[in-house]
């Protein structure tokens, strides 16, 4: 494979030295960018992209082209590929966002679910992860990623998208046995999904654990952050000759920074609700922390934008360890311009902390 020209994102997670703060965007390929939007005209639908490696490929570098700044690309996909190879039926309805087909809600339901094999059952996804490798052609690193286990079970449950995650904290609490057999084939399929894309040439991994902070806190601990260390405990660390780095994030997940920096990845994500500060007192030299503005702070002014960047880096000091990203992904209103300015501010502003 092609040398790195740029690793400091890779360099940042493992705490190594870095000339300026690396940055990059979760969801920054996506419906804020015009030529996104065209691209998912041409394929037809969402999955169409998906599922297409050209247009996956596409459709990642899009972002790394309008803005030199970035520091990683990451995967196109989207975290429920996984559920679908499952036989979950897939589908997305305008406006309602992600749906199933079937849904689980029995332990029969849950022991007939197979464990997906990433090169047959996936295998449009490791097909894309080449590709966009080999279109980086070692500009930048790319990122794997995949939803949780809890993450996922909410949508298998749930059959899409919830607020209150009634049915799934029900099954949680009243048949805790069917819960946790879901949560572990589940891990097993994310172990082999994410290794899967490791081995087809994805240079760092991150685990979405998008619904972890709804859950209590002895919940969390035993039915989300177990099977995210379980995954973390199967995975390839080292490919190609080098590291490979695991963040883990959990959205709403900042009373628990010090459980999760224990569970074995090498980065934590942060969403906007942390103080960066206080979470790297708080786990030490243990961990990379990866995060954390706000996303709505990019639907101001370039000027109070470049400020809430200056003020994120203040807060971390000086040193390694930190990778700048938003707190979640980034919304489909954001003007463009705004997006540059916030990539460009973060090494502009950076260099200062790593003299």
């Amino acid at each position: 494979m092609t040398a790195l020209k740029n690793d400091r994102f890779l360099r940042a997670l493992l705490k190594q030295p870095v000339d300026v703060t690396p940055v990059w965007m979760m969801r920054q390929a996506g419906r804020y960018l015009p030529e996104y939007r065209a691209s998912r005209a041409n394929a037809g639908d969402f999955m169409s992209l998906c599922m297409n490696p050209e247009f996956a490929c596409e459709v990642t570098m899009q972002p790394l082209d309008r803005y030199p700044q970035l520091d990683a690309a990451i995967l196109f996909s989207d975290i429920l590929t996984i559920p679908d190879a499952m036989g979950q039926g897939l589908y997305f309805e305008t406006g309602e966002g992600p749906r199933f087909k079937k849904v689980v809600s029995t332990l029969a339901d849950i022991e007939a679910l197979p464990i997906p094999d990433p090169h047959k059952d996936l295998g449009y996804v490791m097909d894309a992860v080449s590709t966009i490798r080999r279109e980086l052609n070692g500009r930048v690193p790319l990122i794997g990623f995949s939803g949780s286990p809890w993450t996922l079970a909410t949508y298998m449950v749930e059959g899409g998208s919830s607020k209150d995650f009634r049915k799934t904290k029900a099954m949680l609490y009243d048949n805790p046995q069917a819960m946790h057999l879901l949560l572990d084939k589940l891990a097993q399929s994310v172990t082999s999904y994410l290794n899967g894309q490791i081995m087809a040439g994805a240079q760092a991994v991150q685990i979405f654990d998008t619904w972890g902070g709804n859950l209590s806190a002895a919940a969390y601990q035993e039915f989300s952050l177990a099977y995210m260390r379980k995954i973390v405990s199967g995975l390839i660390r080292e490919h190609e000759g080098r590291k490979v780095p695991v963040i883990m994030f959990t959205k709403g997940g900042g009373l628990w920074l010090e459980s999760i920096a224990d569970a074995g990845a090498d980065a934590l994500g942060l969403d906007w609700t942390c103080d960066l500060g206080e979470a790297r007192r708080r786990v030490g030299n243990h961990v990379a922390l990866q995060g954390n503005m706000d996303p709505t702070v990019l639907y101001a002014k370039p000027e109070a934008i470049r400020a809430e960047v200056g003020r994120i880096l203040a807060s971390y000091g000086k040193g390694t360890g930190h990778v700048f990203n938003l707190g979640h992904g980034i919304t489909p209103e954001v003007n463009p311009e705004h997006a540059g300015a916030f990539l460009q501010a973060v090494h502009e502003l950076s260099a200062q902390y790593h003299v």
